[in-house]
Parts: C-alpha cells; structure tokens; sequence
C-alpha cells in the first residue's frame, strides 16, 4: 500500500521518497535487519520526474522576496550617487531544460539550463554628498537576465524522517541587461547603474532564489512523508514508514528502506528479522516495492483485532452461492439446511474466528483461517432459527494482479478442514451428502464471493488516496518465499505537485 504513496513527484518528490541518513538517525548492527518496505527509483523514472523540475523553479523564482537593494558610489564630477531599487518582481520566466544526475552515495545533481527572466521594479537615485539624502529621480526598470542553476540536494535524517537538504545551490548569470524607462534615460544613466548595481543584484537573486528553492524542497519532502502515511492508513490502523536503514544512492537508482511496523490502538508489532537485500531488487522497470510477509500478517492481526474480517450475505447473493449447480443433490441439501424458506428470508453470516495466518510463496500468497459460518431463517409468522453452524480451517492460495486500475485476486487450489458441524436438518452429523454439498459450494463459490468482496473494498481504499490518479504500466506482483515484489512502469498527474504548492503558498 505504500506504492502510489512513493511514486510522486516532480525531482523533488525523490527527496521524500529516498531517504539519505546522517548521525542524527541511529539504525543498529545489521543494514536492513528491520526493513518491511524497501521502495527503489531507477534512473528512468528519475528523468521522468525530473520534467516537472522546471515547473518548481519557476514557482521558487515567483514567491522569492526580493529585498529592496541599496547603495551609493562616488563618481567624477558628479559626487556621490546613491541609489535604490524597489518592488523587484518577477516577469516572464522561462526554462529551456532540466537535467538530473545520481551522484553515488553523495547526492542528487540537477542541472536548470538557461533560465530566461524579466526582473521589474523601480530606481530610485539622486547626487549628494551624504547617504541620508532624499533621491530626486525615479525611473521604471527591466532587468532582461539568462542564469544557468545548479543544485546539489542532500537527503538528511532528523529524528528517523527525511529532511531535504538544498542549499547547495549556485546561479551562473550569462546576461544580465537594464533597461531604463524602455531606454528613454540617456545611455550614459543607463551604463552607470549597470555597473553599479550588477555584482550586488547578483548576491540577491542567489540568495532569495536558493533560499525560496531550499524550503520548497523541504515542504514538498513533508508533502511526501504525508502522502505516503495517509495512504498507508485506515481509521485506526497504520503503518510506521520511518527509516530503517541507510539508503543508497548509486548511479541507476535511489533506495529508501522503512520499518512498515503495523500501529493500531494496543498492538504491539516488532520486526527485527528481514530477509531484503538489495539484490533482490533489478532496474529493469522505473519503480520497485519490496514488502516482508511480517507486514501482511500484521495487518492481517490488526484488521481481525478491529472486527473487519466478517461478512453477511442474503438475497440473490445467497442464491448465487447454493444454486452452483441443478442437481437433485443440491436441490436435497438446499431444501434440508433451508427448511423450504426462501433466500430473501434468509442471511448467512461468515467471520474469523482466529488471527488469519498469511504465507508468501513462489505460487503465490498462502492464506490459512479458521472460520465460523451460520445460516439464519426468518420464516414469515414464525421465530427466527439458526440452522447450520460450521467451523472450518480454510487454506487457499491467491494470486494477485492489477490492471486497468483495478485489483484482482484471484485464488487458486483451495483445502477445507471441518472443525464443527451443527445442522437442524441432520442433529446427529451422519448425512455426508449435506457436509460434501457445502464443502464444494465453499470451494467452488463460497471463497470466490468472499475474495470478490474484498476486491472492490482494497481498490476503493487505494483509489481514496489518490491511486487512480496515476497511470500505472504492466505492472506485476511477484512473489517469493518471505516477501513480495512490485514492480512497474508509470507516469503521474499534470500539475499535481503545483496545485500543492499554489494551494500552500
């Protein structure tokens, strides 16, 4: 579950995503001892992400406060001239590329090529033989500019979350030309203040820029770390995605390792066993999600604990689920559990009695529960009556996919072991023919109603936060003896990480 909450956004979303440890941060002997959910970016997702880099500088050029910019210089045989300039602003900004490098076990290199900028504001400035003076002259101007930027990104620690790093950051000016009044003012004006103010303007669009760009890369890594625990959450049960271990950073991929240890109300999770390593892991496909067995089953506890594993069914659903095949001995067992009352008088009842227990394998995720089924009458003029409870040991093997945005689990061999048999229509437990009918109508169409309810309820959560957003390609759920693998190809929402930035700013 946590897939979707990583796959986001623009370079920056990177920062959140991977996450790079200092001395803050203390992880123990062993590198990925308790790591239940390892996510890894290969370098072709990367430069997908990378396109919306220059959307974020632009917004980081707009909201930078540009400080009013002072100063006076003595000049031949006019004195001194002291000067200001004020509402500095920023106009028609335009990026020509964006390029994004991995720099092993260093950090995240983006290179912004070419930024084309129009700086306006007002000049203020007058002669005069001290600084305290009041300018006589005011004049509109533009600034025509073409800066290259490089950033150098850390990915740091604090307190077992990412804290973006980015004020390693450098601004390459090509052309800086002022224009005065649409060039009205004589040419000599023009070339004094130029030469003026040029290197001090400079140290203010660095500063304010890459002050503007080192926030935004911390908000959006909050950003992240907040979309990734929503989307790992339900009510009250949740997943701890703070770091488990060091990340890497090599030359084809990033990759964050979290604890993913199951919180929900009094239940305790520890985890201090994990089988990842980083070979289990290719850079085939842009995006990778390794997940331990221990967190299937935690949340397996956490979903039984919150009564979640319990279901009703009546109707035409109930209908579907006897009626699996016209028979003489259906039509028997069916006449003796119901009693000759109809399906719409009727609601059958199916819970987890126990902790269901939950085995990946290479053929797929092993589920084992011990489960408590009833079937009620409701005669018309008559008293309600239970008339068959059974308890059995159900282990089924799912394969699991998803396409066109929807979950699909699909089960496979299945072996039911009955616990306890009560039927009003045979106290004494001798009618075989009863229990066989039930024991094919709980393979054949018992289970896949079961599995088909939870389908929707998983893609329903999933989409709630934010998954059909993104359009996910081939994907595929692999899994192996202890854990599963994720992995696929995709590409993101337009403007998702603007519309975050425009709503927060």
């Amino acid at each position: 579950m946590l897939w979707v909450g990583t796959m986001r956004l623009g370079t920056f979303g990177i920062l959140a995503a991977l996450l790079r440890s200092l001395a803050a941060c203390e992880f123990g002997p062993f590198p990925y001892g308790t790591t239940g959910i390892a996510c890894r970016m290969t370098k072709p997702a990367a430069l997908l992400m990378n396109q919306e880099t220059a959307q974020i500088i632009q917004v980081a050029f707009r909201n930078a406060k540009f400080p009013n910019i002072t100063g006076e210089r003595a000049v031949r045989f006019l004195g001194k001239v002291a000067y200001g300039l004020t509402n500095i602003q920023v106009n028609n900004l335009s990026i020509e590329q964006s390029e994004v490098e991995l720099k092993e076990n260093d950090a995240i290199d983006i290179t912004i090529k070419n930024v084309m900028a129009v700086f306006k504001g007002t000049l203020n400035y007058g002669y005069a033989g001290a600084w305290f003076l009041q300018l006589f002259h005011s004049v509109d101007f533009e600034i025509e500019s073409s800066i290259d930027l490089q950033l150098s990104i850390k990915l740091t620690c604090q307190e077992d979350q990412v804290a973006a790093d980015a004020s390693d950051c450098y601004l390459s000016f090509h052309k800086l030309t002022l224009h005065l009044q649409g060039d009205k003012e004589p040419g000599w004006l023009k070339q004094l203040f130029t030469d003026f103010i040029a290197f001090t303007l400079k140290l203010a669009l660095k500063s304010e820029v890459c002050k503007e760009i080192n926030n935004l890369a911390q908000m959006l890594a909050n950003f992240i770390q907040d979309i990734a625990a929503n989307f790992v959450q339900d009510e009250d049960i949740r997943l701890d995605i703070s770091l488990a271990s060091v990340p890497l950073i090599k030359a084809n991929y990033l990759e964050s390792h979290h604890k993913g240890l199951v919180q929900y109300k009094n239940y305790s999770d520890v985890f201090s066993d994990s089988l990842f390593s980083p070979s289990l892991l290719s850079e085939s496909r842009m995006l990778y999600f390794w997940l331990s067995e221990h967190i299937l089953n935690s949340l397996a506890s956490a979903a039984f604990l919150d009564e979640r594993l319990m279901l009703t069914i009546a109707g035409e659903k109930l209908q579907a689920l006897f009626e699996i095949e016209d028979t003489e001995a259906q039509r028997r067992a069916v006449e003796m559990i119901f009693q000759g009352t109809s399906y719409n008088d009727s609601v059958a009842k199916v819970w987890s009695l126990a902790q269901p227990q939950i085995s990946l394998q290479p053929e797929g995720t092993v589920v084992k529960a011990l489960v408590a089924a009833e079937i009620s009458i409701f005669p018309p003029g008559k008293e309600p009556l239970m008339v068959l409870y059974m308890e059995k040991e159900i282990t089924v093997t799912i394969q699991a996919a998803y396409a066109e945005k929807k979950l699909h689990l699909h089960p496979l061999d299945s072996r039911i072991e009955f616990k306890t048999f009560n039927c009003t229509a045979d106290p004494s437990g001798n009618d075989e023919s009863i229990r066989n009918f039930l024991q094919k109508m709980i393979s054949v169409t018992g289970i896949p109603e079961v599995i088909s309810r939870i389908e929707p309820t998983l893609i329903s959560l999933m989409n709630s936060k934010g998954l059909h957003l993104f359009e996910i390609r081939s994907p595929e759920i692999i899994t192996r003896k202890g854990y599963l693998i994720v992995q696929l190809d995709f590409s993101f929402p337009d403007h998702l990480l603007l519309d975050f930035l425009e709503k927060t700013l």
